[in-house]
């Protein structure tokens, strides 16, 4: 079949209607549309930043204008949704549990114990099975040392994580804690729990992979199947090419390596509300930064991990986006017991804004103070003064 050639704003509308950002509530409001929104991108990831509302409450908050952060615990003690670690950890629906199996198997593969650690693990697996679910500070302090750093964890939390890693033990969370349990407690009875072959393994990747991304590279779809060694990805995307299940496409203006979409994307059509949202820097529009560069001209790093002496824009950086272009970043900070939402430096892109989108950039930094507890911004920096004062007057 031919390359189908598109536009960049063709482009961008087909990544933003996958991401669920093309216009407000796209999966409506309440507990509902929280599970329909993890339906939709097959996983949210789970970050435990907490300079703002941690990243997994962000992504689904800037789809659902009334979100409750206590929905996604009912999610998971309703058993709709569970949490597992594939490219990173993050919330699956439950109904894909079984395509996690590869990853749980490729987990156990390349883990090496040596018999202490086997019976510390077989003791956990005991307990749990006694007494029922347990977080890590159920299990005494069994370190024989002082930890030297954060990833230095005692022998009972490592137990607990290849457990959970294995898939012999599940997690749901309380109050962000870990909560460790068997999987016959958390996977309800009609759940399909048969492994998929190799070949349906790549096809739900790469299937879920382009529902959530819309255009994708191959190197995209491989990431979400990184944890599987010897994946099928670029063979069953070929063969989904043959079959007429995916498209093979081009974007004016990229000389790049080929990109994908579903069929659904070929005549569809898709209009732009012109709303103002600020995004994670985990959100699946940001998580690939040569996306960004890609297709939205859009240069993006989160900073908390550069060095303080060679940060641009700050620590917990967070993009700004009017429509299908990026307007703005802003490093703020969530004083929940203060009730105040610090900007810390608003630095708007070389981008021309008229006074209705300076509007929705006001209205979107309140929704997002809001979502945070908070009832006061406060902005110390910008670097565009017309802009910024703007803003502050309409605060």
């Amino acid at each position: 079949m031919s390359q189908l050639i598109l536009s960049k704003a063709q482009a961008r509308k087909i990544i933003l209607h996958a991401a669920g950002l093309s216009k407000l509530a796209p999966f409506g409001k309440g507990r509902e549309a929280v599970y329909k929104l993890i339906d939709h991108l097959g996983f949210i990831q789970i970050d435990a930043n907490y300079v703002v509302e941690r990243a997994h409450h962000h992504v689904i908050a800037a789809r659902v204008p009334d979100y409750k952060p206590i929905w996604l615990e009912e999610l998971q003690a309703d058993g709709r949704i569970f949490e597992y670690f594939t490219s990173d950890a993050g919330y699956i629906p439950m109904h894909d549990f079984r395509f996690s199996l590869p990853v749980m198997e490729s987990f156990s593969a390349r883990n090496s114990q040596t018999q202490a650690e086997l019976n510390l693990m077989n003791q956990v697996l005991d307990r749990i099975g006694r007494e029922g679910p347990l977080r890590v500070k159920d299990f005494e302090n069994d370190r024989q040392v002082a930890s030297s750093g954060w990833w230095d964890w005692r022998p009972s939390k490592i137990a607990l994580e290849r457990l959970y890693l294995d898939g012999r033990l599940m997690v749901s969370r309380k109050d962000f804690q870990k909560v460790y349990d068997l999987p016959r407690n958390l996977i309800p009875h009609d759940i399909d729990t048969t492994p998929p072959t190799p070949e349906a393994y790549a096809r739900y990747v790469i299937r879920r992979a382009l529902q959530s991304l819309g255009i994708a590279y191959v190197k995209e779809m491989a990431w979400r199947a990184r944890r599987v060694k010897n994946n099928l990805i670029k063979q069953e995307l070929q063969k989904l090419v043959a079959e007429g299940k995916v498209y093979q496409v081009a974007v004016e203006g990229l000389t790049t390596a080929p990109l994908y979409m579903l069929p659904t994307y070929k005549n569809k059509k898709i209009e732009l509300s012109g709303e103002a949202v600020v995004l994670s820097p985990f959100d699946v529009l940001n998580v690939f930064r040569h996306r960004l560069k890609d297709f939205f001209d859009f240069e993006y790093q989160i900073e908390c991990f550069v060095p303080a002496a060679k940060r641009k824009y700050g620590y917990f950086s967070l993009p700004i986006l009017v429509g299908d272009v990026f307007v703005a970043r802003m490093d703020s900070k969530a004083d929940r017991k203060q009730r105040v939402l610090t900007i810390h430096n608003l630095h708007f892109e070389p981008v021309k804004l008229n006074k209705p989108m300076i509007e929705k950039v006001t209205d979107a930094i309140k929704a997002f103070a809001k979502f945070n507890q908070c009832a006061e911004i406060v902005i110390k920096k910008s670097n565009n003064k017309q802009y910024g004062k703007a803003i502050k007057d309409g605060l």
